[in-house]
């Protein structure tokens, strides 16, 4: 079995606090801390030979292809996330090195009008990693998403954030149907050591 981790919308506009939100009031608890957890997952996947795979939600400086129930909640001066701009790009921490993939998306469903899956089969990958931004949201949609195409989903619970309200209760709803969610070690070590891989049936 080949797992990806999927790093989703760890973007400035949603994590740098000079972003499009949290300049705003829309940040999101423990920013500091959830960047470190995925910096340190990154860093074991890619010792270990895990393809990394991104997403960006992003738009055209018109918000042409936004959704008009997106447009309402957003707070729109400066626009966000535009697509090239400082706002719209992944985090310096969380960079993307040359091999890995970027998806770039309009909605909250990293699946949803985009090559996420046929990039995922093209290098053979069966089970999804998820860390990102907004675990109630783009994170949960992309997660019901995967597991509906027949792809193991892992949520790394430390790796991602929501606001507060939201955040425990998308994990527990994940937890119930969708995914496998727990902290990334433990993820790590129940599926991707060599002795987990071993115990895996054939």
């Amino acid at each position: 079995m080949t797992t990806a981790i999927l790093v989703i919308d760890m973007q400035n506009g949603f994590i740098h606090e000079n972003g499009s939100l949290p300049s705003q009031g829309l940040g999101l608890p423990d920013v500091p801390a959830v960047i470190a957890e995925n910096v340190a997952l990154l860093s074991a996947a890619r010792d270990i030979g895990l393809p990394v795979v991104y997403t960006r939600h992003v738009f055209r400086p018109d918000f042409v292809e936004a959704p008009p129930a997106m447009l309402a909640t957003l707070p729109m001066d400066p626009p966000p996330l535009v697509r090239g701009s400082w706002d719209a790009d992944i985090h310096d921490s969380l960079a993307a090195h040359p091999e890995d993939a970027i998806i770039d998306k309009s909605r909250y469903d990293a699946f949803l009008y985009t090559d996420l899956e046929t990039v995922l089969r093209g290098l053979g990958v069966t089970r999804l990693l998820v860390t990102g931004v907004v675990t109630s949201i783009c994170v949960e949609s992309t997660v019901r998403s995967g597991q509906q195409r027949d792809f193991e989903m892992l949520v790394a619970s430390d790796c991602c954030s929501a606001p507060e309200q939201f955040h425990q209760p998308a994990l527990e709803v994940m937890a119930a149907t969708f995914a496998e969610v727990a902290p990334w070690r433990e993820l790590v070590e129940r599926h991707l050591t060599p002795a987990a891989e071993v115990a895996q049936p054939a």
